[in-house]
C-alpha cells in the first residue's frame, strides 16, 4: 500500500506538470530563458534551445506519469524519476534561499508556488520517489510486460503531437488573465464588487449610520453620505502599461476604454518577429481604416527597430512601448493579435493563422472572427483527457482480454495434463 501510494502520488503530480507544460511550451520556454538571465547564461542558450528545453522537459515529465500508472519499466522509470528529483530538489533549495526567480514554473500559470512551496513540494516528491526504488516489484503492473513498448509510443507521440500543435497555434487552454473572454479592464481596476452607501443621520445629537434599506424616519436630520466597496477581487493585473512613443504619454486607460473594437499587435521584440506576416498585417490595416477600427502595435522593442519594421514592412499602424514580460502573457505568439472591444478580449491569433482578406468582407459585428466559439476549462481538459485515454483504454481492455484468454489456455492446459496423468496411472 504505501508503494503503490508513493506511485500514485508522483504519477498524478508528474502527469499534470507534463501536461500543463505541453499545452504552454512557450510558457516554458520564457521560463528557462528567465533562469538563463538570473545564472548569467543566455550566451549559452541559443533562441531554440529553450524551446527544446521546455518541450522534452514536458515529454519526460508526462511520460514519467504514465509509466508510474501502468508500471511500466519499473526499475528504470522509479531511478529515473529519482535522479530527476535528486537533481531538482536540492536546486529548489537554493532558489528558495536566494530567490532569483519569483517562482519555479513547475505548473506553468495554472497552480503558481512560492520558491518555499516548491522545495516542500519535492522533498515529499524525494521521499515517494525513494520508497518506489527500492521497492519497484511492489508496483502492480496494468499490461502485460511484451505490450509496455505500445503505451510508451503512444504517449510519446502524443504528447510530442500536443506540445508541437500549441507552439505553432495559441495553447488550448489559456490560463492567464488575458484569455478570450477576459474583462481586462476590470482585471486592472479590480472591480466587480458589491458597492454599498451609508447615510449618516443624527436625532437628538445622537449620530449613527443607515443604510438605505434602513433609511430612518423624517425625524433623523442627513448629515453626510459614504459609498464603498465590499467584497472586492483582487487586482488580477497590476503590470499592464501602455506608453505612446510618440509623445511619451500613458496611455493605458485610452487603450482600456476604447468603445469600439480595435485589435493590438503583441511583439515583446521585433527583431524576432515573423516577418512572414507582413501581407496580411497590410490586408488587416487597410480593413481597419476602411472600416474605422484601430489598429495599433504594443512592443518593447526600441525605436530604432521599430523604424526599421516600419521600413521594412510599410506599417501604418501605431507603435506603444509595453513590458516585455506582460506582452509575453498576453499572448504566447511573436507576433500574435488581439481584438479588443471596450475592454474585453474578443478573439486571439497566433502569427500563423492571423486574419486572411477573404475573412475581413464586413464589419466585426457580423463576421465570425468576433463571435469565437468559446468552451469552458473543464470541457478542453476532458477533451484532452478523451482523445489520449479511449485508445489507450481500447490497448488497456485488449491486452486485458489477451491476459484472460492466455490464462484459460493454461487452465485447460493443466487439466488436459492433469487428464492424461490420471489415465497412465
Amino acid at each position: 500500500m504505501l508503494v503503490n501510494g508513493c506511485r500514485f502520488l508522483l504519477a498524478v503530480v508528474f502527469c499534470f506538470s507534463g501536461v500543463v507544460k505541453l499545452i504552454d511550451p512557450r510558457g516554458t520556454e520564457y521560463k528557462i530563458q528567465d533562469y538563463g538571465q538570473a545564472f548569467g547564461l543566455s550566451y549559452l542558450l541559443p533562441s531554440l534551445v529553450p524551446l527544446f528545453l521546455s518541450v522534452a522537459l514536458a515529454l519526460f515529465e508526462f511520460s514519467m506519469g504514465v509509466y508510474m500508472i501502468f508500471a511500466i519499466h519499473r526499475k528504470r522509470t522509479t531511478r529515473l524519476i529519482t535522479l530527476f528529483m535528486l537533481l531538482a530538489t536540492p536546486f529548489t533549495l537554493y532558489l528558495a534561499l536566494t530567490n532569483p526567480v519569483s517562482d519555479c514554473g513547475c505548473f506553468g500559470d495554472v497552480l503558481i508556488l512560492s520558491n518555499w512551496q516548491t522545495f516542500g513540494k519535492n522533498l515529499i516528491l524525494l521521499a515517494s520517489a525513494f520508497v518506489t526504488a527500492i521497492y519497484p516489484r511492489y508496483m502492480t503492473r496494468f499490461v502485460l510486460e511484451r505490450n509496455q513498448w505500445m503505451i510508451s509510443l503512444y504517449t510519446w507521440f502524443y504528447g510530442l503531437l500536443l506540445a508541437s500543435y500549441n507552439i505553432i497555434s495559441l495553447p488550448l487552454i489559456d490560463f492567464r488573465p488575458y484569455h478570450i473572454g477576459s474583462n481586462i479592464r476590470e482585471k486592472v481596476e479590480g472591480k466587480g464588487g458589491e458597492w454599498i452607501t451609508y447615510f449618516l443621520m443624527e436625532k437628538d445629537g445622537v449620530q449613527k449610520e443607515f443604510l438605505l434599506e434602513n433609511y430612518p424616519d423624517s425625524t433623523w436630520s442627513f448629515i453626510e453620505s459614504r459609498t464603498e466597496q465590499i467584497h472586492a477581487p483582487r487586482q488580477e493585473i497590476n503590470d499592464f502599461s501602455v506608453t505612446d512613443i510618440a509623445t511619451a504619454e500613458d496611455v493605458t486607460w485610452q487603450i482600456l476604454e476604447e468603445p469600439d473594437y480595435q485589435f493590438l499587435l503583441i511583439s515583446p521584440r521585433l527583431e524576432d518577429a515573423d516577418d512572414g506576416v507582413m501581407d496580411r498585417l497590410a490586408v488587416l490595416n487597410d480593413y481597419c481604416h476602411a472600416q474605422g477600427y484601430k489598429m495599433r502595435c504594443l512592443t518593447a522593442s526600441t525605436d530604432s527597430i521599430i523604424q526599421r519594421w516600419r521600413d521594412i514592412t510599410g506599417a501604418e499602424y501605431d507603435f506603444f512601448h509595453a513590458d516585455n514580460e506582460v506582452l509575453k502573457t498576453m499572448i504566447r505568439s511573436n507576433p500574435g493579435l488581439i481584438l479588443m472591444h471596450d475592454g474585453i478580449v474578443v478573439n486571439k491569433w497566433a502569427s500563423s493563422n492571423l486574419p486572411a482578406e477573404e475573412d475581413l468582407v464586413a464589419p466585426l459585428d457580423v463576421l465570425p472572427l468576433a463571435h469565437p466559439k468559446q468552451s469552458s476549462y473543464v470541457r478542453h481538459l476532458v477533451r484532452l483527457l478523451l482523445y489520449y485515454l479511449v485508445p489507450l483504454l481500447l490497448w488497456t481492455l485488449i491486452d486485458r482480454i489477451l491476459v484472460a484468454k492466455k490464462l484459460k489456455k493454461r487452465k485447460k492446459n493443466r487439466v488436459l495434463i492433469n487428464q492424461i496423468k490420471n489415465k497412465k496411472q
